[in-house]
């Protein structure tokens, strides 16, 4: 490792610029000037610059003031997929080639975004070495995100992270870099595209196995049998099995967009990943199968969907947090609206997308409820109170409700599996 660069960071005197203030940039410079580096963010919306600002947190929209002078550049940017599911690496490309405008020797670039094997060396390494350096003469690596939000144990201080350079130097200086800000452990692999195999392969696993208890919880709705239950039972087993859950849909960044960019890297290589296919078909399915459990419980109570007053209760894809990427529950209220749903839609942590302002106005003289998001508010929602607002059919979503107690009161009750 050079000497240099290492004393640079040990002293802090090591100017690092993030690009992307997203979920997963912003934390990264918080943590950042919270360990006393020099660091700045970059970003293109006016937006978000200006709330890093409001927040003291140092920011631009001007790429000389951010990398001109830095040690470091780290890109933190979306990679979204397109509607044909094949991924949108632009803002990867356009970060590289801004940095590649203002990069000098002993440079550091660190991707961090969630990309397909190779992608690094084989898209990020050319873009660079088209400033004039060449592979050597700046350092080069891969570290996969991984943040939680709303998750308050873990964040981006206390996360283990895996790291993947170039050569052995980009690997050593990137992991003295991480070993300076973090408070967890590092792992080195071989190379970038290990470390990009190691955040898909980590989603992909959630997926699968998800689509497999969604599979079963569809069967089992055919069979009588409470997959909660179930799911319960199997757990008591203190080795080789891991508890996932079923439910209306999968949403967020990672988990419904991360397996399509190896399905797709392996496209072009001739090989066909059948499993992952398949686990994202069926999980891609729930949402609809949601909207036939709205129709059975509707049809049950002598009503269509046509007319019937229907509140969605829930928009982000997890509990307690405001991010609504990729999420069932607008899916589900497509499907509803087609079918001329007299719609509610209330969701505590996005109230601009919200038409009512109340946990008490989402509920009041309605047909039927559907839980889409287990937030801590909905889960005071108890079948006395279901009762006293008239509600007619509860479709539980996330099966966190209690089944015989709102049937108990003549309620019909429809779950994921159960």
């Amino acid at each position: 490792m050079s000497k240099s660069i290492k004393e640079k960071i040990r002293k802090k005197d090591f100017k690092v610029c993030v690009i992307g203030l997203g979920y997963v940039g912003f934390p990264l410079l918080k943590l950042l000037l919270k360990k006393k580096f020099p660091a700045i963010g970059l970003d293109v919306e006016k937006e978000v610059v200006k709330k890093a600002l409001d927040k003291k947190i140092p920011a631009t929209l001007d790429a000389k003031e951010a990398l001109d002078d830095s040690d470091c550049a780290i890109i933190c940017v979306p990679t979204p997929i397109e509607d044909d599911r094949r991924p949108n690496l632009k803002y990867v490309k356009s970060s590289t080639k801004t940095i590649s405008k203002y990069l000098k020797k002993n440079c550091l670039i660190i991707l961090e975004s969630t990309v397909a094997p190779g992608t690094t060396e084989e898209i990020l390494l050319p873009i660079l070495e088209k400033s004039g350096l060449k592979k050597g003469e700046f350092y080069l690596a891969h570290c996969p995100e991984r943040i939680d939000p709303g998750n308050k144990k873990w964040d981006v201080q206390n996360i283990p992270r895996v790291i993947g350079g170039i050569d052995e130097k980009s690997c050593d200086i990137v992991y003295n870099f991480y070993d300076n800000i973090l408070d967890a452990d590092i792992l080195k692999l071989s190379n970038p595209k290990a470390a990009e195999a190691v955040k898909i392969v980590e989603n992909a696993f959630r997926d699968i196995n998800i689509a497999y208890v969604n599979e079963l919880a569809k069967s089992f709705d055919e069979f009588g049998i409470d997959i909660s239950e179930v799911i319960k039972g199997a757990s008591t087993k203190p080795f080789a099995f891991m508890p996932h859950y079923p439910g209306c849909g999968v949403g967020g960044h990672c988990i419904a967009v991360d397996p399509y960019y190896l399905i797709s890297k392996a496209e072009k290589t001739g090989f066909n990943y059948q499993f992952l296919k398949l686990a994202r078909e069926i999980n891609n399915s729930m949402p609809e199968y949601c909207v036939k459990k709205i129709t059975k419980g509707l049809n049950k109570a002598g009503k269509t969907i046509k007319g019937s007053k229907i509140t969605i209760l829930g928009l982000s894809y997890k509990p307690n947090v405001n991010d609504t990427r990729e999420s069932p529950a607008f899916k589900i209220i497509e499907e509803l609206k087609k079918w001329d749903a007299d719609l509610t839609i209330f969701d505590p942590y996005c109230p601009k997308l919200s038409n009512v302002n109340t946990l008490k106005d989402a509920l009041k003289k309605k047909d039927c409820i559907v839980l889409v998001t287990e937030h801590k508010e909905f889960r005071k929602i108890t079948p006395k109170l279901i009762k006293e607002n008239r509600i007619k059919v509860v479709i539980d979503g996330r099966n966190i409700f209690d089944k015989k107690k709102i049937e108990k009161l003549g309620i019909i009750y429809e779950g994921i599996g159960r």
